[in-house]
């Protein structure tokens, strides 16, 4: 476990992953594979780790959500803690071990991917699909609780800014809030009934980086804040369409409209320009994803997004690792040695039943 706590101990936090790649490249190496560094265009890179002309590549991320929180062990709970101990250096240290595993063996033809960037918009598979030309089998490892995962949610995000005209509060007939705006937005929001997925459930949607910086007295006259679905086979158009004509003249979901007030002209100007009261920008996403599963492992259906959707260079996936996604991004992010003993084997085994049945 020395190099899992090595690597815990990295500060690889989104934009800082390049210390890892740094130190992977180098403490990873052995006589019987070549690594190869390729750079992502934004002061990270991404890894690639071949024993062979790969035709089975195990693959997971560098980066991590901040804040960095430092490894604690729990000898008597058999519990690792820290940043990135299931999201996704638990993953990393599962993947290399079950490769030199398969190296001891004497099998050739996999390899280890290591990519920066997924926690934001999987920078490094974007620009990896540029630059290589892929192979036949695709292992994502994400936490999965070492089951495969048989389908996963898409993802969708929106930037959206409210303008709204500042005015002294106590006269708020005057003015337009920017915050009412967006009150009224998240309320439509609510009202809209997703239809419901068999095999993926419901949508659902969060929104961050919300900013006004109005003071308390004065009414908003700018808001803007991101808007992130988790989509659904039956919702993923749906969501789309609803986002890209929310804000225009034939949109079914009006909101926001100031009301008139008796003798306000300046408010009637405002109400003939409400259309320009929104805007929206689509920040792209990916699609929800089914995947490939073999005989012998537990199977379920995952909510979140991976870096699998966007390595199209690849034409069969696998998602799974070890790990609870329930405690990925939290202060209390942790796993169970255990877990990852059981993904090390569930890798080795993954690629013997591919080599043996498949290839």
């Amino acid at each position: 476990m020395g190099w899992f706590v090595e690597i815990l101990n990295v500060d690889s936090t989104s934009g800082k992953e390049a210390a890892l790649a740094d130190l992977l490249q180098e403490r990873l190496a052995t006589e019987r594979c070549t690594v190869e560094r390729f750079e992502v265009g934004d002061g990270t890179a991404n890894l690639l780790f071949s024993w062979g002309e790969p035709r089975v590549v195990f693959c997971t991320h560098m980066d991590t959500v901040p804040p960095y929180i430092p490894p604690t062990f729990d000898e008597a709970l058999g519990t690792m803690s820290g940043r990135g101990t299931c999201d996704a250096k638990g993953q990393i240290y599962a993947m290399y071990e079950a490769c030199r595993i398969l190296e001891s063996k004497g099998y050739d033809g996999f390899g280890l991917l290591l990519l920066a960037g997924e926690e934001t918009g999987s920078f490094g598979a974007k620009a990896f699909r540029e630059q290589h030309p892929g192979a036949e089998w695709l292992v994502v490892g994400e936490p999965t609780d070492n089951c495969m995962a048989s389908a996963s949610k898409g993802t969708k995000a929106f930037e959206v800014t409210f303008e709204g005209k500042a005015f002294h509060s106590g006269y708020p007939q005057y003015g337009i809030s920017a915050v009412e705006l967006f009150n009224d937005f998240v309320n439509a929001l609510r009202s809209i009934g997703f239809p419901y997925d068999e095999i993926l459930g419901e949508t659902t949607w969060n929104i961050g980086k919300l900013q006004s910086d109005n003071p308390q007295n004065i009414l908003s006259d700018r808001l803007t804040c991101r808007v992130y679905f988790r989509t659904t086979f039956e919702s993923d158009e749906m969501v789309s369409s609803i986002m890209k004509n929310i804000a225009g003249p034939q949109a079914k979901l009006r909101f926001g409209r100031p009301k008139v007030q008796d003798g306000s002209d300046v408010v009637a100007k405002e109400v003939a320009m409400w259309q320009r009261m929104m805007t929206v920008k689509a920040l792209g996403g990916d699609t929800p994803t089914r995947y490939e599963t073999l005989e012998g492992f537990p199977t379920k259906p995952v909510a979140f997004g991976s870096d699998a959707p966007q390595l199209t260079n690849f034409r069969r996936k696998i998602l799974c690792g070890p790990g609870s996604i329930l405690v990925a991004h939290r202060d209390d992010e942790h796993i169970k040695l255990q877990d990852l003993h059981q993904a090390i084997s569930n890798y080795v085994h993954m690629y013997e039943h591919i080599k043996k049945e498949i290839l």
